[in-house]
């Protein structure tokens, strides 16, 4: 009689195919719920023909991760072609991208320190390190683990001759230019392919987000990824609210902390943050985010599930207006009268050590505090 009982080695039981993928790779595997992003390990990544790493966050979620690379100075990677997306945001460096799209026709464009620009789906692409002197780090928030978790099949990934014209968009796009597209506060989007630096783009007011909060949506690339920025003024804080898991917040300018908590009695969880740091709250988290610079605060938002492709009713219903209406309301936000009083406890202390002065006085009463500071 034959045994035909599997041995161990041939049992395929809860497998992973993404992160199988990542070993095979010889990448580091990075995790936390906070990573700062300068201080990441790269490892030769032959794929890439360069250094890189995988910084998987708590909060991440199943449908996106991220990837960081490193160019040496004078340096190029392999050509790429790949069906997920990207989306990359510039730590540090100088460079340039060289796109083909669906017809031959190529499109370069030059990259510094807080960039951000997406490659379209399945496009043909080369990252070029444009300085003799300089590393250049790229991060690279990509859909590639809902990809091979769903297909487990590498060619199919990067072997694909499918091509998607209709994601190119116009040629301007990759040379910074775009479209401003007005919906309404917290909806106005921007469609482009590239933003030569996110700290200086003009961003629209959301009032109802938070005190003097300003942002604006993009689409990029026509993807169903997501980027959207924020900003909050000197003094200011954003109100609490939540989600679910995926949304990657990358710090672009200013300095600040954030609050996460389930229960603010159990365990208040704090992320300080400057440019290069990034987090993902975890499913459902509440959250909450602080600028204590003397300067503005500005951060960048990558998510899967865009405001022209939510991919999930979850961000159709965030998008539509869970994200500013109050809990109350059936919302995702907690308004500032409703917030736990320690919540603006520890901002006006904060605010103290940095010597910055609270611009949240016409918000918040603010003299239980000061009195509670002088006895």
């Amino acid at each position: 009689m034959v045994d035909l009982m599997p041995t161990d080695k041939d049992k395929k039981f809860l497998l992973d195919p993404f992160g199988d993928w990542v070993d095979n790779e010889g990448l580091p595997r990075i995790n936390g719920l906070g990573v700062d992003l300068k201080t990441v390990e790269t490892k030769p990544w032959a794929r890439m023909d360069a250094k890189g790493a995988s910084v998987e966050l708590q909060g991440r979620g199943d449908f996106i991760s991220i990837f960081v690379i490193d160019l040496e100075p004078g340096a190029k990677t392999a050509p790429q072609q790949h069906m997920f997306e990207e989306v990359i945001y510039v730590i540090s460096g100088h460079g340039s991208t060289m796109v083909e799209d669906a017809q031959g026709q190529k499109h370069t464009f030059e990259w510094g320190p807080k960039s951000l620009f997406a490659l379209p789906l399945n496009a043909k692409y080369q990252h070029f390190n444009g300085s003799g002197s300089e590393l250049a780090r790229l991060s690279s928030t990509h859909t590639l683990c809902i990809m091979l978790n769903l297909f487990h099949n590498d060619d199919f990934i990067f072997a694909n001759p499918f091509r998607f014209p209709e994601r190119e968009g116009e040629a301007n796009y990759f040379s910074g230019e775009g479209e401003f597209i007005a919906i309404k506060p917290g909806r106005n989007m921007w469609e482009t392919n590239f933003v030569p630096d996110l700290s200086a783009f003009e961003l629209k007011a959301w009032a109802a987000r938070g005190a003097g909060s300003s942002n604006m949506k993009f689409i990029l690339a026509d993807g169903t990824m997501h980027a959207h920025s924020s900003e909050m003024p000197v003094g200011t804080y954003k109100k609490g609210h939540s989600h679910g898991a995926d949304f990657h917040v990358f710090s672009v300018h200013g300095t600040g902390y954030s609050l996460l908590w389930y229960d603010m009695d159990e365990k208040i969880e704090r992320i300080d943050w400057e440019h290069g740091m990034v987090f993902a709250p975890p499913d459902g988290m509440l959250h909450q985010h602080f600028n204590t610079s003397s300067t503005p605060a500005r951060y960048l938002a990558i998510a899967l599930g865009s405001m022209r492709y939510p991919f999930v009713n979850s961000k159709r219903k965030l998008f539509g207006g869970g994200v500013d209406t109050s809990v109350e309301k059936g919302g995702n936000q907690i308004e500032y009268a409703n917030q736990d009083p320690r919540i603006h406890e520890i901002f006006l202390s904060e605010l103290a050590k940095n010597q910055v002065q609270s611009k949240m006085g016409e918000i918040i009463d603010e003299s239980p505090y000061r009195a509670e500071a002088s006895a």
